[in-house]
């Protein structure tokens, strides 16, 4: 099977079935999997054939000892370098495992597949490798590109409604970055199409995943157009840091809405604009409200890695599939709530 994506000449992306990719992508000699408890559950039989090093649920998990975890265990497993690592996931299994993988040994070779919606259009695409230090986000990574990643939307039917529900922020994200005509299907659709149509769902993917990879070919190391996807992201780290109300996802999605009112005030983004942005979000069925008071995001968003000399890199929406970034004050960011 070719790959849809092919980033960097590095990373080949693959949308389909996992039975028809898997085996003519490994490549030969010894495969130890990184996954977690759900998975091994989910798919015991498709993981039973390889050493398994299990982690545990949520992102309380994606820390520095649970990557020394990985390495004690790869060395208990013998795992050299001629070895591949196969990570079996959504973004926190793949986000871990990549990192361990790549500073195992100085790097061994990886690769994912990824098992949740937010995984598949975001998490595993592009390279970005990383665990939390101390509740804030990703302070620690690599930027390492896995070898593949296959995307089967069938794996997506396993997925409770909160966590399929998530991905669809990343869905609606990269639409808006990117890709006016995706953001006109999901207004035409709902949320129960999404969730029982498999080829609806294939092409969302594949769509949000196109706008994605686009941007790191361009940019790997997120020093120019690669910030873009971090739409809505600046106030959803913030929620994640100051709440554990709200997943990855919904958090995006009260971020975008947010951040979408604060370009209207600037005058980048009109009015019908913004509306269509907060009226998709909310058909999908999220909540907008922040969980806590904008305040305190405030106060969490000054200590976001992503500031550079006292300027924070606001990610602003001047249209749907448009965006710039702006180099912003923390005061003249604050004024704008």
């Amino acid at each position: 099977m070719k790959p849809a994506f092919n980033v960097r000449q590095q990373s080949e992306i693959f949308i389909g079935p996992l039975a028809d990719i898997l085996s003519g992508v490994l490549p030969e000699g010894r495969v130890v999997v990184v996954s977690d408890s759900t998975i091994d559950r989910l798919y015991h039989s498709v993981l039973a054939q390889y050493d398994t090093v299990l982690i545990g649920l949520g992102e309380s998990v994606k820390t520095m000892q649970t990557v020394e975890m990985i390495y004690r265990r790869f060395i208990e497993l013998g795992v050299d370098r001629s070895t591949f690592v196969l990570a079996v996931g959504g973004g926190i299994v793949t986000d871990v495992a990549g990192f361990a993988a790549s500073t195992y040994m100085r790097g061994v070779k990886f690769g994912f597949v990824s098992t949740t919606l937010l995984g598949q259009v975001d998490a595993s695409v592009g390279g970005k490798n990383g665990v939390n230090v101390d509740g804030y986000k990703n302070m620690a990574g690599t930027f390492t590109q896995p070898q593949f990643v296959i995307c089967d939307p069938a794996l997506l039917r396993t997925l409770p409604e909160r966590e399929f529900r998530a991905g669809l922020a990343e869905v609606v994200k990269a639409a808006i970055i990117a890709d006016a005509d995706l953001f006109g299907r999901i207004e035409r659709t709902t949320f129960e199409a999404l969730r029982t149509d498999t080829d609806l769902l294939s092409d969302a993917v594949s769509a949000a995943i196109r706008v994605k990879s686009d941007i790191v070919e361009r940019d790997e190391r997120e020093s120019g157009d690669r910030r873009k996807l971090n739409l809505g992201h600046t106030l959803a780290h913030a929620i994640e840091k100051a709440s554990n109300r709200m997943n990855h996802g919904e958090a995006v999605a009260v971020g975008t809405a947010l951040i979408a009112g604060a370009a209207v005030k600037l005058g980048a983004l009109t009015q019908a604009d913004c509306d269509r942005i907060v009226n998709v979000l909310t058909a999908l069925g999220f909540d907008l409200t922040p969980p806590v008071e904008v305040k305190r995001l405030l106060k969490e968003v000054g200590k976001d890695k992503k500031n550079e000399d006292g300027m924070l890199r606001i990610v602003l929406p001047v249209g749907i599939g448009d965006c710039e970034v702006r180099p912003m004050t923390m005061d003249a960011f604050a004024a704008l709530f």
